[in-house]
Formats: structure tokens, sequence, C-alpha cells
């Protein structure tokens, strides 16, 4: 047993009839918790919670579920994803495009004459592998003779996510005049393909860089600014919804640590005055974001600008938000051939390139110099190998003059880390984050349009471990269901072909796969009270149909969250116990 004895305490709960497991690096489990005011009382029988909680507690039996630490995503763009979807009218699961113009028609009947309508893309995101608009029955999109009869009276465009490269989108007759598309453009503009009928008019299809982020064509890019953003929408409504999807899912913390500007801080700052977070929140400032079109490099003033505000943010002792680090990035993903490489790889048409320099050298060493000098957490996102390299050739050249070394840096993404790389970060003291994402919605692509020389080093989770780096994961672009992200650290198969790279610097055990999302989390993301249950710990609880350390591999994804406690209180419910 952990804890002692009192003779009562208030608000206090007991748990009973669980597999309790602590996350805290083993497979020790637990028959009771108990806890009060929205921290745990201890871990022990059942006889020895209730004598700790004293009398009156209340008592919850889960009936053999397994319960154990909220689970901590360390990458999941929560508020970004809800803010982009909160525009859009969700055609995730259309089931033909009889049930798109239903969808559309239903948004136009309350919105505006002459207002955007946008949707969603077909399929599952942000990947589109399992299923997208080719597994419609009519196995293509609807064009805008389709579309028009959802609504004439207001323009509607069926959006492309990135990270896809091509991609392909869709508008009614009304969007394309909205937009000025017509016969009279040429076929083609940039790379941007304008599908046309037999008698030359636009049929509403347009094909290429067409996504809404992660593109740099400069027609696609005038279309863009003349379709509404998420600047519009109400983003403390959104993530509150977010957050309660998060919770449905087991997670109770999160990392917002890319691509993240003020105003999607302050809104975080709004929700935490307003004591509406249910996920707790970790939050670093951007510096110069880069995914957006159209990107225009800021000057070094206001660069040193961005720093001193991450800076001026800065909140480490709040319990459900905290404000901590600066973000960099250099270059982008390998779908629209952005990926930093030594050598040269195919973009998505076929033509060489070594990827996007968007931030210059000087840039970078400014961050670090800024960093270190004034003890603020540098996070680096590092994808390609020249990421790497440019990074920790700047770190070891600076740390002689600069207190570098052994700050808890974090470096984001990870994805194509050589075992040269680990033991470089190691000894400058670093963290990981990274995401089953790249390799399982990636792993192809990086096979057909770098060389299957690079799949030895995509998301090498062993050789990290092996490196002794702290290691925390991420959903980021998907799949969303974290025990499927578990069940793929110890497969690292790719979805689409089935090629599993699962070699032994990559494979981890089920043991290490939970800690990356608990326990180690925790440490990477420098929050003490989360992610393994012990006394004193905040009640973040996530209440399971199964055994997530025991049940077979193929059963993983399937794992049902029954309830989740966020600081001792249910936010998610399935109605089950």
């Amino acid at each position: 047993m952990t804890g002692t004895h009192r003779d009562s305490q208030p608000n206090a709960t007991v748990i009973v009839g669980a597999n309790v497991r602590d996350c805290r690096g083993d497979l020790a489990t637990h028959e009771a918790l108990a806890f009060a005011d929205g921290r745990i009382l201890g871990l022990g029988s059942p006889a020895e919670m209730r004598a700790l909680a004293g009398k009156g507690a209340q008592e919850t039996d889960l009936h053999g579920a397994t319960l154990m630490p909220g689970l901590i995503d360390t990458h999941p763009h929560m508020l970004h994803f809800a803010a982009r979807s909160g525009l859009l009218v969700d055609l995730s699961d259309a089931r033909d495009h009889d049930d798109i113009v239903a969808r559309i028609a239903e948004r136009a009947a309350v919105t505006p004459k002459g207002q955007w309508i946008m949707t969603t893309p077909v399929g599952e995101p942000f990947y589109f592998i399992r299923r997208s608009w080719r597994d419609l029955p009519e196995g293509k999109l609807p064009d805008r003779s389709v579309l028009d009869r959802a609504t004439p009276d207001h323009p509607v465009v069926l959006s492309a996510y990135g990270p896809v490269t091509p991609n392909v989108c869709a508008f009614n007759s009304a969007g394309l005049r909205a937009v000025g598309i017509t016969s009279e453009l040429p076929d083609k503009v940039h790379r941007v393909e304008i599908e046309k009928d037999a008698d030359g008019q636009p049929t509403g299809i347009l094909r290429g860089p067409v996504n809404n982020y992660y593109t740099f064509d400069p027609f696609w890019t005038q279309i863009l600014a003349k379709l509404p953003t998420a600047a519009g929408v109400d983003l403390e409504a959104t993530t509150i919804k977010a957050m309660a999807m998060y919770n449905r899912l087991g997670v109770t913390t999160a990392y917002e640590g890319h691509n993240m500007v003020l105003p999607h801080i302050d809104a975080y700052r709004r929700l935490r005055a307003r004591n509406a977070m249910t996920v707790r929140v970790a939050a670093a400032l951007e510096i110069e974001p880069t995914a957006f079109p159209p990107f225009q490099p800021l000057s070094m003033e206001q660069f040193r600008a961005n720093l001193d505000l991450a800076r001026s943010l800065t909140v480490t002792d709040d319990d459900f938000l905290r404000i901590e680090g600066a973000t960099l990035g250099a270059g982008g993903p390998c779908w629209p051939g952005f990926i930093r490489m030594h050598e040269p790889y195919r973009d998505p048409w076929g033509e060489p390139t070594r990827g996007m320099d968007f931030i210059s050298l000087d840039k970078q060493d400014e961050f670090i110099r800024y960093c270190a000098d004034h003890g603020l957490r540098a996070n680096y996102l590092a994808g390609g190998y020249r990421d790497h390299d440019d990074f920790l050739d700047s770190c070891e050249r600076m740390k002689g003059a600069h207190a570098i070394a052994g700050q808890d840096w974090l470096i984001q993404h990870s994805i194509l880390t050589t075992e040269l790389h680990a033991r470089r970060y190691k000894a400058l003291g670093c963290d990981i984050t990274t995401s089953m994402s790249f390799s399982w919605g990636k792993g192809d692509l990086y096979r057909e349009r770098i060389g299957e020389h690079v799949l030895k080093d995509l998301v090498p989770l062993k050789r990290l471990l092996n490196a002794g780096l702290k290691v925390g994961c991420g959903t980021d672009w998907g799949p969303k269901n974290l025990f499927e992200h578990i069940r793929y650290a110890e497969t690292h198969e790719f979805c689409g072909s089935g090629h599993r790279n699962d070699t032994p610097d990559h494979k981890v055990s089920r043991l290490e796969a939970i800690m990356m999302w608990t326990r180690d989390a925790a440490k990477v993301m420098r929050w003490d009270g989360i992610g393994t249950l012990a006394r004193g710990h905040h009640a973040d609880l996530i209440a399971l149909d199964r055994d997530p350390f025991t049940c077979s591999l193929d059963d993983l994804p399937s794992t049902q969250v029954l309830r989740t406690w966020f600081s001792g209180t249910v936010v998610h419910d399935a109605g089950r116990l």
C-alpha cells in the first residue's frame, strides 16, 4: 500500500474491482486506488484504500476493468485541427455523392446567401490511405454539376488537407466564379491542373498542390487567399469540443508545441481563466511559423522580438496550463518535397529536390544562443538529415560559449534519425518527441520518393531508447486512436502496403511503448504528478475494457475507454460501468 491512514477525506473516492496499472516502469498491479480533491491518496487493497479514504467515501466498482494514468499526447495539434474543422461541413464518413449534396444543402439552409460553404475531405484524415474519395461508389469527387444541386446560392469547396501532395479538391459553379476560374484559363497554371469538360468548361475539379497548408504554388496561393480562414472561428468553443474528444480517447495531457502562435496560446489562457480545461496543456510559441501560405520570412528584429515574446509568456507552475519554451523548424514534410536532405530525392512531380529551407542558419544560431542565454527551453523540429546535422553542428560549435548541454531541450518529430544523431543528442542532454504517424502514414512514401535506404532511420524508437534518450510519443496527423500507435510502436507497420519496418533499431516492447505515452511523456514535458499513479499525483485516470499491457496486438486498437477522470472529476463516461 502507498499512503497514510486518515479518519476521513472530504470528497474521497475509492475505486475497487480494478486491475490498476501504475505505469512506473514495470508490470506491477494493484487492486484498488483512492483519491480526493483531485489527488491520489494511495494504491493497494480495497480494505487499505477504504481505510485510507475514511468514512463516507464514494466507492466505484470497475468490475475487472483496467485502471491506468490518463494518456499524454506530445503532438496532437488539438487546437489546430479542431479550429479548422469548426469551419467545415464534415464529409469524412460521407457515403456517396447524394449524401455529400444533402450535408452541404443542410448547411446552406442556415447560411446567408453568398457566404462560402467549405467541407472536409472525404475519408480518414490526414493521410487518407484507409479511406478516401476513391472509395465512394462513384469513385471520384462530385464535380460542379453535382455540387450545384446542393446550393446555387453559395460558393462551395471540398477541401484538400495536407500533407498529401499532389491532391484534389472540388468547387461548385459559384465557387469557381468566386475564385476566378474560367474557361479562359489554361488547363494548367503553375502546378495546378484545371479539369475541363468536352466543351472546355471547368468541371470544378482541381488537382496538384491544392492543399490548405504546406503548399506555396503561386496560383493556388492566390485562390487560398479568397477562401475563409480559421481566423474567425471561436477557438475556445472548438477547443472545448476537442478536449472532450481527447478525453474519450483517454488523453488527459497534451503538448502543443508546433505551429502555436499568440492567438492560439491566448485561447488556452482564456480557457484556463474560465476553469474550462479538461486536458492539461503545455504550449510553446513557434518563433517563425512556416506551414501556412503565404510564407514571408521575418526580419532578424522580428525574429528576436518573437523570442522575447516567448520568454515573457513563460508559466511553469500552473496545474492546468503551462507555457514554456520556443519552437523553431527549418524544413517541412516529405509529401510536398520540403523535407531537408543532403542528397536529392524526388518531389511530388518527380523532379530532384533537397527540400525547402525556411529558416536561415543565422536565425537558427540566434535561436540557440537566445535560448541558452535566457534559460528558454528550445524546441527544435527535425525531420530530415539536414535538420539534425545543422542543429547539432550549431549546438556543438556554440556550447563552449553558451550553456547548451544539459538544458533538456526538446527535439520534435525526429523522423529520420541516425545512431550518431541519437548519441549526439544524448551528449547535449536533449529529449525527443516523435510519432508512429510518420512511419505508418508515410513509410511507403519515403521508400518511393527517397529510397529504401532511409527506412533504417525512420522513427527508430529502440535506437533512441538505447542511446539513453527520454522519448514521448504523439498522434500528429493520425490515426488519433492512441492504442493503434502503441501497436505500431511494436510492429512499425506501414499503412497501405503492410510493410513492417520492425528491425532491432525500431521495435520496442509493449511496456516501453506505453511508457512513451505515460511516464516518459511526462518526463519529456517536465511535468511532475502526471503519467504515473502515485500518492500525491493528479487523479487523471482512465478505465479500459481490457489490459493494454497484456492483450494481443490484434485486440489492442479496439481498446475502449470506459471512463476518464480529470483531476478526480469524470469527464467521459461510455455508460458501460
